[in-house]
């Protein structure tokens, strides 16, 4: 659609600016935007998902110690958080095609690197350009879905797309370990390169609407933008090594973290004596959006369950992605109807009941897998995660939606301040959640080891009877009493560290349920307090 063949009317002007025009399209090319917002939306998060998901495997080929390829998400969490620092007002400056289609060839050539030279430097660059070009493509998902509704339902647009990149990791789970280790990962680097490439004939295709350009950036954003994002990727590079490595021995965690602290104090002196900020954080610091950032980052945390927890536990007991497959296949199908769930009850004055609905279904779910045992299987598991993940898309949706309504009343200039602060809680809540519980898990998990220890006596006749069925069971195998006996013991500890393994996920879930609860607590006590102040309000107007 050309300019010069189509005046577009003042409401199909875009609200933000380096938005695309909303002019009234035929359904087929709805229809032909709804499958292009849904494959950018699952291109912003399925690459990075397929490592996160395979990391010890991927380690392994890369030959690598776990903790250091575990740092491969902290760069793409790094960079997306911060990427919108730039996206948002380069969009304005030099429009969506320029930006995206930069971000998604950047992708490319760095994948194609990687295949034809598999090496962990390129295995990071992969993850920061893959960042970059998320934080593009979860706009181009929105503006594309923006097409499709008319302007009374581009709220219930705003829910879909942000929706949509959630379901990422669960389609992640369903690829075959096999299929993408071949060839060294060779099947992981082509599906990497074939993902941008897609995206780009598809949006060379289809385009979306022009916008109108301006000038946006002035020469203390690239300051901010240049001290930012190392502060967040040294950041986001101790939140994920921190548990593997272990927070207190491990000097260089304390060095990296220190070295972030003048970056980020740095940029922070320089937007707040800015006439015309980057990020205007005395917004940050208002009450309305201090509670907004922590219930996102608590939400966020506590989703952790889903892809640290109940995989980490199943995992435990020795299953792969191969019989973990028809759980996710349940998590997809319910993320899918909590975004319905989510557009069918969405109003502006109903965005907080849809979060605590949210947090109870998480709160819910994780209590459910706190009473696990060792004989717990993904059948056990249906129902608890289909409520979390049903809670996930049910949460982010509206949660963005709420920002935003906060961000209008504030003015369009607040933008870029929403989406670095959302992306913020969500990218790093992510990477701080499995932290979080990946850290307790490891203490609860000593902690119940000793506990049966104590109760491990050669004086205990179950406990000589236990070693005495071990030792039975090795007969056949091994001849030598003194190797029977020995293994029979050993057998007995395997079998107490699975039992305190699986009693501290249990702690770890119960704890998932307290912090989700905890915060549905929250949101409704801010609920009735705001409807005990307008019927005071009211009270007072009647006696007036």
């Amino acid at each position: 659609m050309r300019e010069y063949e189509y005046q577009f009317a003042p409401i199909e002007r875009p609200l933000l600016p380096g938005s695309p025009y909303s002019p009234a399209h035929p359904a087929w090319r709805r229809a032909v935007y709804s499958g292009i917002a849904f494959a950018t939306a699952i291109t912003a998060t399925l690459g990075n998902a397929l490592v996160s998901t395979n990391t010890s495997t991927i380690a392994g080929s890369l030959g690598e110690y776990v903790a250091v390829v575990a740092i491969l998400p902290a760069f793409y969490v790094a960079v997306n958080a911060t990427g919108n620092l730039s996206i948002v007002k380069a969009r304005a400056q030099w429009g969506i095609p320029a930006i995206t289609h930069a971000a998604l060839v950047l992708y490319a050539v760095v994948a194609l690197l990687q295949l034809l030279f598999p090496n962990l430097a390129l295995a990071f660059a992969v993850r920061a350009a893959s960042g970059l070009s998320a934080a593009a493509l979860i706009s181009v998902t929105i503006f594309y879905l923006f097409q499709v509704f008319p302007p009374k339902l581009r709220p219930a647009a705003l829910v879909i797309g942000i929706g949509f990149t959630q379901l990422g990791t669960p389609l992640a789970r369903l690829f075959p370990v096999e299929l993408l280790a071949q060839h060294h990962w060779q099947n992981l680097h082509l599906i990497e390169l074939a993902l941008p490439l897609t995206i780009l004939a598809l949006m060379n295709a289809f385009p979306l609407p022009p916008s109108d350009k301006t000038k946006a950036f002035q020469p203390l954003d690239f300051a901010t933008i240049a001290l930012l994002v190392p502060a967040m990727l040294l950041i986001c590079t101790v939140i994920s090594a921190g548990r593997l490595s272990w927070w207190t021995d491990t000097p260089w965690l304390g060095w990296t973290l220190a070295a972030a602290v003048p970056l980020l104090a740095t940029a922070i002196l320089i937007e707040v004596r800015r006439d015309k900020p980057l990020l205007h954080l005395e917004w940050l610091g208002t009450g309305v959006i201090l509670r907004f950032v922590a219930v996102a980052l608590l939400m966020r945390m506590a989703l952790a369950e889903q892809t640290y927890g109940s995989v980490g536990l199943l995992t435990a007991s020795g299953l792969n992605n191969e019989q973990l497959r028809l759980l996710f296949i349940i998590v997809l199908g319910a993320m899918v109807l909590g975004i319905a769930t989510a557009v069918l009850t969405l109003r502006p004055h109903g965005l907080r009941e849809q979060v605590i609905v949210a947090a109870l279904s998480i709160a819910l779910g994780a209590w459910l897998d706190s009473h696990a045992t060792n004989l717990t299987r993904p059948p056990q598991l249906y129902l608890s995660q289909a409520l979390i993940g049903f809670g996930t898309t049910l949460f982010i949706g509206p949660a963005l939606a709420f920002g935003f309504l906060r961000m209008l009343e504030r003015g369009v200039d607040y933008f870029v301040t929403l989406v670095v602060f959302f992306s913020t809680t969500q990218n790093v809540g992510s990477i701080a959640g499995a932290a979080l519980l990946g850290s307790y898990q490891f203490m609860a998990t000593r902690a119940h080891a000793f506990a049966l220890a104590e109760h491990l006596t050669s004086t205990d006749p179950q406990v000589v009877a236990r070693i005495q069925t071990g030792s039975q069971l090795l007969a056949n195998s091994v001849s030598d009493p003194g190797q029977q006996l020995a293994q029979g013991s050993a057998l007995l500890v395997q079998a107490q560290s699975r039992e305190a393994t699986v009693l501290a996920f249990n702690d770890v879930f119960g704890f998932v349920a307290l912090l989700a609860f905890g915060t549905a607590l929250f949101v409704l006590c801010l609920v009735l307090r705001d409807a005990w102040r307008a019927r005071r309000q009211v009270s007072k107007e009647v006696r007036a």
